[in-house]
């Protein structure tokens, strides 16, 4: 269980703190600092499937030669396909949209928005999970500083998601607690998502390859869909690509230098 605690407080933790900058800034993140944030976290999450997932997902697989690739392309392709999924049938709203995606919902604007953050939450948590598993089980490729640099890119990613949620709520009228609650809450399925993995670690041993590149599909799902259009969006969309270059070799320097 000590194994296992970093990766389910650490990236809750950055959540939590980045949800809190509600107490400390009087006014909504303007524009430019969402597009930097929204960059940075998108960095960190390419990466972390990379360096993360992938890699060691292929490295697991050595022993079918030129065939290695294979459990993660099907895998890669599977979370893609659920997150597609997930998109189409959880009815949510991304920040600075009109129009909420998903099946029509009577469901509030302000739970559309968590549920919009909590989607793209759920791979996270299943990363982690994933690793922590590998790691207490002894896969191949997995090591634990690779892990903790995993929970750790997360936690830093979460930091300005927890900021970018619970911002514009307290701008549309929600009180600072609330505001914060929510933002919580937003991060509260990824030590969810990671402890139900690890729980099924004996399970998904055989599927480890698999399973990792599927938490890597999933991940550049959310990258490609929602964070890199937010990222681009008005004029000076180089701010956003250069916080997305900061955040890839954050993560990059942190997996090889822990792990």
């Amino acid at each position: 269980m000590e194994t296992l605690l970093p990766g389910l407080l650490i990236p809750f933790v950055g959540t939590s703190l980045g949800a809190a900058c509600v107490f400390f800034l009087k006014n909504d993140l303007k524009m430019s600092v969402q597009r930097a944030l929204t960059g940075f976290a998108a960095g960190v999450m390419v990466a972390a499937s990379i360096w993360s997932l992938i890699v060691p997902a292929i490295e697991q697989c050595s022993d079918k030669g030129r065939l290695a690739f294979l459990p993660a392309f099907i895998g890669f392709w599977t979370g893609i396909l659920f997150l597609l999924l997930l998109d189409h049938v959880i009815p949510h709203l991304h920040r600075n949209a009109d129009q909420a995606e998903g099946p029509r919902s009577r469901i509030t604007r302000t739970t559309m928005m968590v549920l919009a953050v909590t989607l793209h939450n759920i791979p996270e948590g299943m990363a982690v999970g994933v690793v922590y598993a590998g790691l207490m089980t002894h896969s191949e490729g997995i090591t634990a500083g690779g892990a903790f640099a995993l929970a750790l890119g997360i936690a830093i990613q979460n930091f300005p998601e927890g900021a970018i949620i619970s911002m514009p709520l307290f701008s549309e009228g929600k009180s600072k607690p609330r505001s914060f609650g929510l933002g919580v809450i937003s991060g509260a399925v990824e030590p969810i998502g990671t402890l139900l993995t690890v729980l099924a670690a004996a399970l998904i041993i055989p599927l480890m390859p698999y399973l990792l590149s599927f938490a890597a599909g999933a991940m550049i799902y959310v990258v490609v869909e929602e964070l890199i259009p937010e990222m681009s969006v008005g004029k000076h969309s180089n701010i956003g690509v250069l916080m997305f270059s900061c955040g890839f070799t954050v993560m990059m320097a942190l997996d090889v230098a822990l792990g």
